[in-house]
């Protein structure tokens, strides 16, 4: 069965709620990297590095996965 494409509104509401979904993923992983740093008490903030670019990683993939072609 064909899909119908989405319209404009329909997109925009989608990328935007995904805009969002990012941002508040990157600042609980900035918390949580400060707070297990913190913790942990190391010299060099490696959580405060890793815990976000993990976060965006995955937010890619899921990006990609989502707005790749299925047939």
């Amino acid at each position: 069965m064909d899909k119908k494409p989405k319209s404009n509104g329909e997109l925009l509401l989608q990328y935007s709620g995904f805009a969002f979904q990012l941002l508040i993923a990157i600042g609980v992983a900035v918390y949580a990297g400060l707070y297990i740093d913190k913790w942990i008490n190391t010299k060099f903030p490696i959580f405060l590095w890793l815990l976000p670019l993990t976060v965006i990683a995955g937010m890619i993939f899921k990006a990609i996965k989502d707005t790749s072609k299925k047939q």
